[in-house]
């Protein structure tokens, strides 16, 4: 029942992530990042040196640098040794003993190593909700959106996704910043993450929601059409630069009624009243931002450039 070694596969890149369902973008004011299980004893199952564990260590790094920066809570799970049968429960029946029996490699991977100020939790069931006071720690710094990396990707990650969603809390699925068994359960994991309960994504696109977010902040609007452009973009798993000003999102990019739903109502927890109607008339990013601009009443630049 010991874990399965598992082989080399390439980690998964932007163009292969499934669309997601909702438009919801991680908020360094929001969100805590979560480092699930990087211990030594899980990750010594893969190849170290090769696919995906380089890129695995690489991301979960600058995700946990740039979280810092800005001031964001930094949690990890680590399961402990020394379980009893009665506190390891069914997982003894799925997968034996567990660290128990390698208490040497308990400790999370040196490169990831928590520092002061950094949160770790026992963690006790697939769920790092489960056992733990993780929902309590969220509630208490004001936080309802968790960002998930680490490994597996299809078990603990996944369960952690589901239950932070059931608790109302938005689960950002950082696709190449977790690690799998295999490529098929790696891509399960994004695939069920993108369609039922959170927003599959790449460290490139948290990095660069986290990055510009603070400079907004200090501009006094967290709205402008680029935003807005990396909204949709993380929705349809495109790049930003290639969405145009003018084009027609529906007709030309197929987004979907769910999803310019999802944008209704992700910009009304943002202060933005907006309605499905008025999105869907003029489904381009130019009309989308004057619509917005003037509920906000700012300025809206460059009008001539939007042929208004």
């Amino acid at each position: 029942m010991a874990l399965p070694k598992i082989q080399p596969y390439s980690m998964p890149v932007a163009a292969d992530l499934p669309q997601n369902r909702v438009a919801w973008t991680p908020d360094p004011n929001r969100a805590v990042l979560l480092i699930h299980d990087m211990q030594q004893y899980f990750l010594n199952a893969f190849t170290l040196g090769d696919s995906p564990v380089n890129e695995l260590l690489t991301h979960i790094r600058a995700l946990r640098e740039q979280c810092r920066k800005l001031g964001m809570p930094v949690v990890y799970t680590a399961q402990p040794d020394g379980q009893t049968p009665e506190e390891r429960g069914l997982l003894l029946d799925f997968w034996g003993e567990g660290i128990n029996d390698h208490p040497e490699l308990k400790h999370v991977v040196p490169e990831l190593a928590p520092e002061e100020g950094d949160i770790v939790l026992t963690k006790w069931r697939y769920s790092g909700f489960r056992k733990t006071n993780l929902a309590e720690i969220m509630q208490e710094s004001g936080r309802d959106q968790l960002i998930v990396t680490g490994i597996y990707a299809h078990i603990g990650c996944l369960m952690t996704a589901c239950e932070a969603f059931m608790q109302d809390i938005q689960p950002f699925f950082v696709a190449d910043a977790v690690a799998d068994f295999s490529l098929e359960n790696h891509q399960m994991a994004i695939t069920y993450a993108a369609q039922r309960c959170a927003v599959t994504l790449t460290t490139e696109r948290v990095l660069t929601y986290l990055a510009p977010a603070q400079s907004q902040a200090e501009e006094g609007s967290s709205f402008n059409i680029e935003k807005i452009r990396e909204q949709v973009a993380g929705l349809l798993n495109e790049a930003p630069e290639s969405i145009t000003d003018e084009e027609d999102l529906i007709n030309d990019r197929g987004l979907d009624s769910i999803r310019i739903m999802s944008f209704v109502e992700q910009w009304r927890r943002e202060g933005v009243e907006v309605t499905f109607v008025e999105l869907a008339e003029r489904p381009n990013l130019a009309s989308w931002w004057q619509l917005i601009a003037s509920r906000l009443r700012v300025p809206v630049p460059n009008l001539d450039y939007f042929g208004r």
